[in-house]
Protein backbone atom coordinates (compact mmCIF):
# COMPACT_ATOMS: atom_id res chain seq x y z
CA UNK A 1 0.00 0.00 0.00
CA UNK A 2 1.26 3.48 -0.73
CA UNK A 3 0.43 6.98 0.46
CA UNK A 4 0.02 9.95 -1.86
CA UNK A 5 1.48 13.29 -0.77
CA UNK A 6 -0.73 16.33 -1.34
CA UNK A 7 0.63 19.45 0.35
CA UNK A 8 -0.10 23.13 -0.28
CA UNK A 9 3.62 23.80 0.39
CA UNK A 10 4.63 22.56 -3.06
CA UNK A 11 3.00 23.17 -6.43
CA UNK A 12 -0.02 21.00 -7.16
CA UNK A 13 0.49 18.35 -9.81
CA UNK A 14 -0.31 19.79 -13.25
CA UNK A 15 -0.95 16.40 -14.82
CA UNK A 16 -1.86 12.80 -14.04
CA UNK A 17 0.72 12.31 -11.26
CA UNK A 18 1.26 12.93 -7.54
CA UNK A 19 3.59 15.31 -5.75
CA UNK A 20 5.12 12.25 -4.09
CA UNK A 21 4.42 8.64 -3.20
CA UNK A 22 5.44 7.01 0.08
CA UNK A 23 5.88 3.24 -0.08
CA UNK A 24 7.93 0.60 1.77
CA UNK A 25 9.77 3.15 3.89
CA UNK A 26 10.76 5.33 0.94
CA UNK A 27 9.50 8.63 -0.46
CA UNK A 28 9.63 9.15 -4.22
CA UNK A 29 8.93 12.76 -5.18
CA UNK A 30 8.05 14.08 -8.60
CA UNK A 31 10.36 16.68 -10.08
CA UNK A 32 9.96 20.13 -8.56
CA UNK A 33 10.19 23.21 -10.74
CA UNK A 34 10.25 26.89 -9.84
CA UNK A 35 6.54 27.46 -9.33
CA UNK A 36 5.05 29.32 -6.38
CA UNK A 37 2.79 26.79 -4.61
CA UNK A 38 0.23 29.48 -3.74
CA UNK A 39 -0.16 30.96 -7.22
CA UNK A 40 1.24 28.41 -9.66
CA UNK A 41 3.28 31.22 -11.20
CA UNK A 42 6.94 30.97 -12.22
CA UNK A 43 9.38 32.24 -9.57
CA UNK A 44 12.59 33.88 -10.67
CA UNK A 45 14.39 34.53 -13.90
CA UNK A 46 17.91 33.37 -12.98
CA UNK A 47 19.16 29.85 -12.32
CA UNK A 48 19.86 30.82 -8.70
CA UNK A 49 16.32 32.11 -8.11
CA UNK A 50 14.73 29.13 -9.79
CA UNK A 51 16.97 26.60 -7.99
CA UNK A 52 16.05 28.25 -4.68
CA UNK A 53 12.33 27.84 -5.41
CA UNK A 54 12.85 24.22 -6.49
CA UNK A 55 14.59 23.49 -3.18
CA UNK A 56 11.83 25.20 -1.20
CA UNK A 57 9.25 23.07 -3.03
CA UNK A 58 11.25 19.92 -2.21
CA UNK A 59 11.34 21.11 1.41
CA UNK A 60 7.53 21.38 1.40
CA UNK A 61 7.17 17.79 0.23
CA UNK A 62 9.74 16.52 2.73
CA UNK A 63 8.10 18.36 5.64
CA UNK A 64 4.66 17.06 4.65
CA UNK A 65 6.11 13.60 5.22
CA UNK A 66 7.88 14.43 8.48
CA UNK A 67 11.27 14.44 6.75
CA UNK A 68 14.13 16.81 6.09
CA UNK A 69 16.90 17.18 3.54
CA UNK A 70 19.10 14.86 5.64
CA UNK A 71 16.71 12.01 4.73
CA UNK A 72 17.29 12.41 0.97
CA UNK A 73 19.41 9.59 -0.46
CA UNK A 74 19.20 10.37 -4.20
CA UNK A 75 18.44 13.35 -6.37
CA UNK A 76 18.07 13.76 -10.08
CA UNK A 77 18.62 17.29 -11.35
CA UNK A 78 17.71 18.57 -14.77
CA UNK A 79 19.25 21.72 -16.23
CA UNK A 80 18.15 23.49 -19.38
CA UNK A 81 21.80 24.47 -19.96
CA UNK A 82 24.94 22.95 -18.44
CA UNK A 83 26.53 26.39 -18.34
CA UNK A 84 24.37 26.90 -15.24
CA UNK A 85 25.94 23.90 -13.47
CA UNK A 86 28.18 25.86 -11.06
CA UNK A 87 25.51 28.42 -10.14
CA UNK A 88 22.95 25.65 -9.63
CA UNK A 89 25.39 23.77 -7.38
CA UNK A 90 25.84 26.88 -5.24
CA UNK A 91 22.16 26.87 -4.32
CA UNK A 92 21.81 23.07 -4.19
CA UNK A 93 24.70 22.77 -1.70
CA UNK A 94 22.89 25.02 0.82
CA UNK A 95 20.05 22.52 1.11
CA UNK A 96 21.46 19.07 0.35
CA UNK A 97 24.19 19.20 2.98
CA UNK A 98 24.15 15.41 3.46
CA UNK A 99 25.46 15.06 -0.10
CA UNK A 100 23.01 12.43 -1.40
CA UNK A 101 23.80 10.46 -4.53
CA UNK A 102 22.95 12.58 -7.56
CA UNK A 103 22.55 12.61 -11.30
CA UNK A 104 22.58 15.98 -13.07
CA UNK A 105 21.88 16.22 -16.77
CA UNK A 106 21.08 18.81 -19.40
CA UNK A 107 17.74 18.30 -21.10
CA UNK A 108 16.07 19.65 -24.22
CA UNK A 109 13.36 21.36 -22.21
CA UNK A 110 11.72 21.73 -18.81
CA UNK A 111 8.01 22.58 -18.38
CA UNK A 112 7.21 26.29 -18.71
CA UNK A 113 10.68 26.85 -20.24
CA UNK A 114 12.25 26.83 -16.79
CA UNK A 115 15.96 26.45 -16.10
CA UNK A 116 16.02 23.55 -13.63
CA UNK A 117 14.07 20.75 -11.98
CA UNK A 118 14.88 18.57 -8.96
CA UNK A 119 13.42 15.19 -8.04
CA UNK A 120 14.26 13.25 -4.89
CA UNK A 121 14.16 9.87 -3.21
CA UNK A 122 14.22 9.88 0.61
CA UNK A 123 14.23 7.31 3.39
CA UNK A 124 11.22 7.65 5.68
CA UNK A 125 11.64 7.65 9.44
Amino acid sequence: MFEVTATPNAPAAIGPYSQAIRVNGMLYASGQIALDPATGEVCGATIEEQAERCCLNVKGILEANGLGFEDVVKTTCFLADLKDFAAFNGVYAKYFTGKPARSCVAVAGIPKNLLCEIEIIAVCK
